[in-house]
């Protein structure tokens, strides 16, 4: 399983992230990659719809399709509202999909 996290420095929100999907990849021996999104040219081909992304096996699980691709901080639907990052359990849940 390749598990990715996309972001851009401006956006604190990807250190939660990282975190989060640091702590979880430790447990399960996976190696999380990490990716500096810098240019709108390189958001747009990279799909990046925002900070932090996070992408397994290539594919964007948290998607909706109406996100638009560019350099800015992502919002999340958590069980307690929008949040900067996916909670601990939703990462859990689309690793073990």
């Amino acid at each position: 399983m390749r598990v990715e996290l996309l972001y851009f420095d401006d956006c604190p929100n990807w250190r939660i992230a990282a975190e989060r999907l640091d702590a979880i990849a430790y447990r399960r021996g996976l190696h999380v990659e990490r990716r500096v999104v810098s240019t709108p040219a390189e958001a747009e081909a990279a799909r990046f719809r925002g900070s932090p992304t996070i992408l397994v096996n290539g594919n964007d699980p948290f998607a909706t399709g109406d996100e638009t691709f560019g350099l800015a901080c992502r919002v999340y639907q958590s069980p307690d509202g929008p949040a900067g990052s996916p909670t601990t359990e939703q990462l859990e849940a689309i690793l073990d999909a």
